[in-house]
């Protein structure tokens, strides 16, 4: 049998960069507008007294603790602190109402919690009467609870406290509960996203997690030197991956902005040099710069659109390393200093070596974008399941359309339909409680069935077309991949959301969100007045621009062989933002395409009756837990369409 000490866990990599790197900088956290810094040997300590104050008040191994809140430090030691005594942090999406957490709480048979602030605990409280279970919680952020005094509730402070006068009667006992620990423990829950039904809590192991950290780790690099912000949610892998497994590999430095609100000022502050971000978040910021430059003079316009041309043409290629001519570096090297070096820089993305996304495909002219202009960006592949670990991009071979090759250690292949299988040391151990479930998507041979549909090139790079699920065909029997186009026209400054209908239908239609930002702006600049997002949505001139967006993409798509059937022919702009709260989207901000066309199915028959405008009235939820109504008259136009390359042939 395998020495326990030989198993690498994630409070033993712990412990071991308090020994190797005790004064390195671990942890950093803006509070106030001043950053707090803490080294390898504070957090040591730090993790040390909280393990023993759970410890205290009975927490023990094979427990599960929800940790509740933003990107804090010590939420990030509460997941270490609970690993130490053997037990599972399971980390909940902050922004969830409380009878979303309800159900993750229960499945989870969560006892223990560890939280950031009163709105948290104020959550924890009020979902008594739903799930009465919690009987501990520990907050960390203590303005405005001086008035709570139910017996469950705790400090964080006074739970170290408790925890080092634990200690101190209890000698050995930490050392004894990180020994006790093996690489196949849970190391994590976390709950999918839930796409297609309720969440389920995938277990990852120590050995699991520090894998994928340590084939990312090797891969690109990284190490103690590093600096990364922290600012996506705890309760997604990708977090889980960089703020805690690659952490823990490489030993470098996680920097948590003080407030959603304040993460570009505090990026810029930081200049993280690794940086991961899904799709949305590179959108919004393109959004920015655009929305900028419709404000600049006409100098700087015509400068920016000069010299994002030269980058277009070129600034990819050099990236890579690849032969351009002396023409094109020149002029490439004046667009760094007047264009592409300022505009990094207020991106926050001056000192950054890699970037990465995933989570979600990101468009080829998004993904060009950030490339042409010196940004190594990077698609990761993987899931939850995987530990965001199956594919990834080598520097110099990039590819727009592909997800890179298979990562260091995973085996990809391709089933019978076209699904792509997945195996590897980072797959799951299972669902949580659910070997029904998890007997569903690893088979007889370890296979990880991802419900991704793909295909391989040439050179062995994986293309990710869209969710098997999701892959239909139109009556003509063409391929209708509803992200693929969803993707190209979110390149789009003005446009937010897109859902794309088609599979067993004629032609294609689509649902349009607009950016109220991006749209505002751009209405503002040309006098037009509105009143908020539904009177924008409705106005004709919204309806125009969008129209020039369909009728571009529609362009792209009918000069590719493969797509040029699946062109919008028809479209409305819906009268309120998709979101997460009315269930449209999952907490990652995905699509739910099929809840989403049974709650506006008759919107969709008006897309595909030929009306020209159709009245409906929506359901809403509110912050606050309240439901409300919306209502509107929807406009409904048609977009220009080309030949297919086939017809016109």
């Amino acid at each position: 049998m395998q020495n326990n000490t030989a198993m690498p866990t994630f409070p033993r990599r712990l412990v071991q960069h308090g020994a190797v790197r005790p004064d390195k900088p671990a942890f950093r956290e803006k509070y106030l507008g001043i950053w707090q810094t803490w080294t390898w040997q504070d957090v040591n300590a730090e993790v040390r007294a909280l393990a023993c104050g759970l410890a205290a008040i009975g927490f023990q191994r094979g427990m599960n603790l929800a940790i509740i809140g933003d990107n804090r430090p010590r939420l990030y030691w509460a997941m270490l602190a609970a690993q130490s005594l053997g037990g599972v942090p399971v980390p909940l999406y902050q922004d969830a109402p409380a009878a979303d957490m309800a159900y993750v709480l229960q499945d989870a048979h969560i006892q223990y919690a560890i939280v950031e602030d009163q709105e948290q605990v104020d959550k924890l409280l009020e979902l008594k009467a739903l799930y009465p279970h919690v009987a501990h919680i520990a907050y960390d952020d203590e303005r405005g609870m001086r008035h709570y005094h139910q017996p469950e509730l705790i400090s964080f402070a006074g739970l170290q406290a408790l925890g080092r006068e634990y200690d101190r009667d209890h000698p050995g006992f930490f050392e004894a509960a990180v020994e006790a620990g093996r690489g196949t423990d849970s190391a994590v829950i976390l709950y999918t996203s839930g796409t297609t039904g309720k969440p389920k809590g995938v277990c990852q192991s120590h050995t699991a997690l520090l894998c994928a950290g340590e084939g990312g780790v090797a891969f690109d690099k990284l190490t103690d030197n590093e600096d990364i912000l922290s600012y996506l949610p705890m309760a997604w892998v990708g977090d889980c991956l960089f703020s805690l497994a690659q952490a823990m590999v490489a030993g470098f430095t996680v920097n948590c902005p003080e407030s959603g609100d304040t993460v570009m000022i505090d990026m810029r502050e930081i200049g993280p040099t690794c940086y991961f971000a899904p799709p949305r978040v590179f959108e919004n910021m393109l959004t920015s710069v655009m929305i900028r430059m419709e404000d600049a003079s006409s100098i700087k316009r015509r400068i920016f659109s000069h010299f994002m041309d030269v980058a277009k043409r070129c600034g990819a290629q050099i990236l890579d390393g690849k032969q351009v001519s002396l023409a094109d570096r020149l002029s490439y090297q004046v667009g760094n200093v007047l264009v592409y070096g300022p505009l990094k820089n207020v991106l926050g993305l001056s000192r950054v070596r890699v970037a990465y996304t995933a989570g979600a495909a990101i468009g080829p002219d998004l993904f060009r974008f950030y490339r042409s202009i010196g940004v190594n960006l990077k698609q990761l592949y993987g899931s939850t399941e995987t530990c965001a670990y199956v594919c990834l991009q080598p520097d110099g071979n990039i590819k727009f359309d592909s997800v890179g090759l298979p990562a260091p250690g995973v085996e990809v292949k391709l089933a019978a339909n076209g699904e792509v299988l997945v195996k590897s040391q980072a797959t799951m151990s299972g669902y949580y409680h659910r070997p029904e479930a998890t007997a569903e998507v690893i088979d007889a041979d370890g296979y990880f069935h991802t419900g991704d549909a793909g295909v391989f090139d040439s050179e062995g790079h994986l293309k990710i077309i869209d969710r098997a699920a999701d892959v239909g065909k139109l009556n003509c029997g063409a391929i209708f991949a509803p992200n693929y186009i969803e993707n190209k026209l979110k390149f789009f400054p003005f446009i937010k959301e897109v859902v794309a209908f088609g599979h067993g239908r004629d032609q294609v239609c689509a649902f349009i969100n607009i950016d109220i930002e991006a749209v505002g702006n751009w209405s503002e600049r040309r006098g037009i007045a509105y009143a908020g997002y539904t009177d924008l949505a409705a106005r004709e001139e919204t309806y125009g621009l969008i129209r020039d967006c369909i009728e571009q993409v529609n362009a792209e798509l009918a000069a590719d062989p493969l797509m040029d059937r699946t062109q919008i022919h028809r479209f409305l702009v819906l009268h309120k933002e998709l979101d997460p709260d009315d269930d449209e989207l999952t907490r990652t901000r995905k699509v739910r395409r099929k809840f989403i066309a049974e709650k506006y199915a008759v919107l969709i028959a008006a897309l595909y009756e030929g009306k020209t405008s159709q009245f409906i009235e929506t359901q809403v939820k509110f912050e606050d837990g309240r439901t409300g109504s919306t209502s509107a008259d929807l406009q409904i136009w048609s977009s220009k369409t080309w030949p297919a390359l086939g017809l016109a042939a």
